[in-house]
């Protein structure tokens, strides 16, 4: 350091400062901040030049944008220390009297290090020169201060810090790391500070060896149908399948896939054929999901709830061949080029097929099926996920959860949901069966079933599944049957699980991380009995055959404790994104550190010193909503189609730990008024599923925007209040409208709500919206669904679907989603009579011979 300082003192100083600015941008992952420094090499009046610790402090602003050379860094560091020293009689109480305007004095002591260093001619106590220096003399306390003392051409470093911010073990970290850094830029002073070693051998080690020695066996040269199958020889009569008052044996199950299979291969579908399936939770869903990999092709899950107009986008950009369906949604599907097959109209056709297993060339690197997630640009992107990975997660879950204990487990998510893959194919696997749930009513018929107290293996669900179902259960109680929760879609707070910690603590509770790109889960945490009252519940550590890495933005690892991004390596990692090449390219790169690729997933944490991550929050505008992973640029990009729209931002609205709403902020032409906002929601639910539709919608003569130019989100108005102000009060009119205003001041404490306002703009989240269902039963009872709560979120829509069979809404206008259900039911209808007709011209034949 002396001779990379040409052993000169001040250069020394500047050294030692710059390395000191390096350590605390790589540790807090900031560019910018201050360091106040009571040490300088100065000349003051009646003093010849002199090294030591002064009572008025410098304060240098520290500035490491764009990853400069450490040596430029040096440089500029001089630059600055020289502007500074013009300045060195300045009072720093008077200085700070004047940031204090700006920010507040905590935001200011945690945003201002301190470093002080002290030369002294011969050996002496140095700790002790320092020590009588107290807090008051510094000017102000800083939350962490290194001091550096050359005592007799010997350099030693002490840290204080207030124990309230740090630890000692953290602070230790920080010393191996600053002599760590210290040896790399003697080494390599030309290095940009970003890449500079920092991590000491052990703990390099421990980040990137130890605690990912994850290596498993599994049964990594077979796919999860040829599972299945040694599944059907062990446990041929064993119930697999049940859906409301129908039941598959494993051997029919595997039976009629095996049909449907042989007449797949028939029409074309092998290895890398993608195939359709658009049908509602029936014994034919899982039918066609397992003929489909029997063929050797892979699924593409299609949402029936979804717009049509995302349903067209998908198969044409999936441009499959094929399509699975069901009789009664043919009319709700787009225009495609695909074949068709209604699965409930092909009987006789599957009837002269085989029943043995067939025999296809799909191997463990072929598709198995292909997922579609929000885009940022406006249009979905799909995932691709090959059968190893599939086959390592399902292996994985076997043996870590408690499949074999129960008797199954329900599924009450839709296929588009990989989370869906847990419950539909663990069980399938064990010998267990699947419950499936039907698609109205689901969440109830869910709670319904766990009230049973249906001795499940495991019950897959998101927060928003979980919060909603503690208050769908009795006051105070819980279910005891289950064996496991398995929670993943978002993040996990612990007042979530608090109902079920303490009355069903014999429930295995598991927070199970992972995007879609890794296969539904990658890391897993399960919920302790002393789990914290408060706060997020850790994502845990790496399954089987996965690595987990914590970068900076130079994709350098990070030390514990350190924020830093998330990438994800090993067999579980996803192809890329269909017909993306780009995409792919940027998401998923090369491991620096083994084989194999790693996904980047945008998502900020940091390692916990026993070994276990903290899930942070996103990077981007990427967020999570009751589950399902939303881009909120592709909301926008919708929005700002509409004629009306000028410009429009949205963002997700915290209204409490874990509560949270989609709230659109939209600059038009003239006053957002509430025509025009129910226009805008239209033209959303026509484009998008119905997750991604915001609760609120607020009007805006212009976006606020940062002296940068871009938009202020920090700076938008809270949705409530604008809301308020803008929606004019409409009395109740009828009975129906008189009760459920009566009940909607109750729940969300407001003394006057108007037949036109909307539940979530007043303030509504789940948590209130199933007190509101509950109330609403004792009163109409299974009338109303959880699902009609989102489909008629004001007083007067609701009221209307609740004063009539059918029909319209109270604009008169036709309601879209009752159309759907009534095409639905009368094509179900249609397609009976047809059956039935056929069966009767068969059986007319057969007596005719």
């Amino acid at each position: 350091l002396r001779s990379l300082a040409r052993a000169n003192q001040t250069t020394l100083y500047v050294v030692l400062l710059a390395a000191y600015e390096v350590l605390l941008s790589r540790s807090s992952q900031q560019e910018r901040f201050l360091i106040a420094s009571p040490t300088a090499v100065r000349t003051l009046p009646g003093w010849s030049e002199t090294v030591g610790y002064f009572v008025n402090p410098l304060v240098l602003r520290a500035e490491l944008a764009g990853n400069p050379p450490f040596t430029a860094l040096l440089q500029q560091i001089q630059q600055s220390y020289q502007q500074v020293l013009q300045h060195q009689l300045y009072p720093y109480p008077k200085m700070l009297r004047q940031l204090q305007k700006q920010v507040a004095l905590e935001q200011l002591q945690q945003a201002v290090a301190g470093f002080v260093f002290v030369a002294l001619r011969q050996a002496q106590d140095a700790e002790a020169l320092f020590a009588p220096i107290s807090s008051e003399q510094r000017g102000m306390p800083q939350a962490l201060t290194l001091t550096i003392f050359d005592v007799a051409g010997a350099l030693t470093g002490m840290f204080t810090y207030d124990a309230a911010r740090f630890d000692s073990a953290m602070i230790e970290r920080m010393a191996g790391h600053l002599q760590t850094l210290l040896s790399g830029i003697v080494a390599h002073p030309e290095q940009p500070v970003g890449l500079l070693p920092l991590l000491t051998d052990a703990e390099r080690h421990q980040l990137l060896v130890a605690w990912n020695d994850t290596a498993a066996p599994y049964p990594a040269d077979r796919c999860v149908h040829q599972l299945f199958e040694a599944q059907v020889e062990r446990t041929p009569e064993t119930v697999a399948l049940v859906f409301e008052q129908q039941q598959l044996s494993y051997r029919e199950l595997n039976r009629r896939a095996n049909q449907l299979a042989h007449h797949l291969r028939t029409l074309g579908v092998g290895p890398e054929t993608l195939v359709g399936i658009y049908v509602e939770r029936s014994l034919e869903m899982v039918i066609g999901l397992l003929a489909i990999l029997k063929a050797g092709g892979a699924y593409l899950p299609l949402d029936p709830s979804y717009p049509a107009e995302r349903i067209a986008f998908m198969l044409n950009d999936a441009a499959a061949p094929v399509l699975l369906t069901q009789t009664h949604l043919v009319a709700t599907l787009p225009p495609t080029a695909a074949q068709i097959l209604c699965l409930d109209d092909i009987g006789p056709t599957l009837a002269a097929q085989p029943e043995t297993n067939p025999v296809s060339a799909v191997q463990p690197h072929h598709l198995a099926y292909v997922i579609y997630t929000s885009g940022s640009t406006g249009r979905p992107k799909g995932v691709m996920i090959v059968h190893r990975g599939l086959t390592n997660y399902l292996s994985w879950a076997l043996a870590a959860y408690p499949v074999a204990d129960g008797c199954g487990a329900p599924v009450q998510s839709s296929l588009s949901f990989d989370a869906t893959i847990t419950s539909l194919w663990t069980p399938l696997l064990a010998g267990k069966k699947v419950v499936l749930v039907p698609e109205h009513g689901a969440l109830e018929a869910l709670s319904a079933l766990l009230q049973a107290e249906t001795p499940f293996s495991l019950v897959k669900l998101t927060p928003a599944h979980l919060k909603a179902l503690s208050l769908l259960q009795p006051q105070g109680t819980a279910p005891h049957g289950t064996h496991a929760f398995i929670i993943g879609g978002e993040a996990l707070f612990a007042q979530d699980v608090a109902l079920w910690r303490r009355a069903a603590p014999q429930i295995r509770l598991v927070n199970e991380y992972g995007p879609t790109e890794t296969v539904v889960g990658c890391c897993v945490y399960t919920v302790p009995d002393e789990a914290l009252e408060s706060g997020t519940i850790s994502i845990g550590r790496p399954i089987a055959n996965t690595q987990l890495y914590v970068l900076d933005p130079h994709r350098q690892p990070v030390p514990i404790g350190v924020v830093g991004e998330l990438y994800i390596g090993g067999d579980g990692v996803a192809r890329g994104y269909l017909n993306r090449p780009e995409l792919t390219a940027e998401k998923f790169i090369a491991n620096p550190f083994g084989p194999g690729r790693l996904y980047q997933t945008g998502d900020r944490v940091r390692w916990l010193p026993d070994g276990n991550l903290e899930y942070l929050g996103r990077l981007d505008n990427q967020v999570k909503v009751r589950g399902f992973r939303i881009e909120l640029g592709e909301i926008e990009a919708v929005l700002c189609q509409h004629p009306a729209v000028q410009a429009a931002v949205v963002i997700v609205w915290h209204d409490a730990p874990g509560e949270q709403r989609l709230v659109a902020y939209v600059v038009t032409p003239q006053a957002a008024t509430p025509s025009l906002i129910t226009e805008l929601r239209a033209f959303l639910g026509e484009r998008l599923p119905a997750f991604m539709l915001p609760a609120a919608f607020v009007g805006l003569d212009a976006l606020p925007l940062t002296p940068n130019g871009k938009v202020d989100r920090k700076a938008l108005p809270a949705p409530t209040a604008q809301r308020q102000s803008e929606t004019q009060y409409v009395a109740p009119q009828n009975e129906h409208e008189r009760h459920l205003i009566a009940l909607w001041q109750a729940v969300l404490q407001r003394e006057r709500v108007g037949v036109h306002d909307n539940f979530f703009e007043l303030g509504g989240h789940s948590l209130l919206l199933i007190q509101l269902h509950r109330r609403l039963q004792e009163r109409y009872g299974k009338q109303v669904t959880v699902m009609d709560l989102f489909r008629y979120p004001t007083v007067a829509a609701l009221a209307a679907h609740l004063s009539r069979p059918h029909g319209t809404v109270d604009n008169g206008q036709p309601d879209v989603a009752l159309e759907r259900v009534e095409a639905r039911q009368t094509q179900r209808s249609a397609g009976q009579r047809q059956r039935q007709l056929r069966q009767q011209v068969r059986r007319e034949e057969e007596h005719n011979g």
